[in-house]
């Protein structure tokens, strides 16, 4: 099983690139992401690999960061989620904001990706949340609950409340969820845990005017 191959970029395509590596060329199937942050040819290039073996073929997957490799996973968990469409999704999203999406519950974001309808961008929300609030995927989250409460749940902390509060504000304001999501996850960082909510939405106004 091939994990990881480091060697000489030697020819790109759409969605695929051919990696020298000790004079065998490897070709291994990439995101747009990845693929966007290649070297020019010649160059040396190391990539996290997944290895797809079928009856009649053997695949290679090629990710720049173990977070997007472990995206490429989770997403294939979901029925009707292939390795063309997690690729797709992983072309235009990267790992944070996978993450702030799922915990939002964002599917209108997710319906951009081609081959994602409503119903599959439904299932991957719903699916996933969980997974992803047990996972290391990424920097950002403060919850995975998509639901916004006034009060503090049992096991749930006091900043995690004033993020719900302080998001739902924002998506009162008119900002999509994720947006939202995103911007007080990166206020929460910075003010630490003691912040209010009223602290956490102007730290998020002024990190979604960024």
């Amino acid at each position: 099983m091939i994990a990881k191959l480091t060697g000489i970029l030697d020819s790109t395509g759409e969605d695929w690139i051919i990696l020298d590596v000790g004079g065998v060329g490897y070709l291994a199937f990439c995101s747009g992401r990845t693929l966007r942050a290649l070297p020019e040819i010649g160059g040396t290039v190391s990539l996290h690999i997944e290895t797809h073996v079928r009856e009649d073929h053997i695949h290679l997957y090629g990710f720049q960061g173990i977070g997007e490799k472990s995206w490429f996973g989770l997403l294939q968990t979901v029925q009707g989620v292939g390795a063309k469409v997690a690729l797709g999704i992983l072309s235009l999203f990267g790992s944070d904001e996978l993450t702030q999406i799922v915990a939002a519950a964002d599917k209108t974001a997710l319906t951009r990706v081609s081959g994602v309808g409503p119903k599959v961008a439904g299932r991957i929300v719903t699916e996933l949340k969980d997974k992803v609030a047990k996972m290391n995927l990424g920097p950002a989250a403060f919850s995975a609950n998509d639901a916004i409460t006034k009060s503090k749940p049992a096991g749930q902390t006091t900043t995690v409340v004033a993020a719900n509060d302080a998001i739902s504000a924002l998506v009162n304001l008119g900002y999509g969820r994720a947006d939202a999501f995103g911007a007080v996850a990166a206020a929460g960082r910075r003010l630490g845990e003691d912040a209010t909510v009223e602290a956490l939405i102007t730290e998020g106004l002024k990190e979604l005017a960024a």
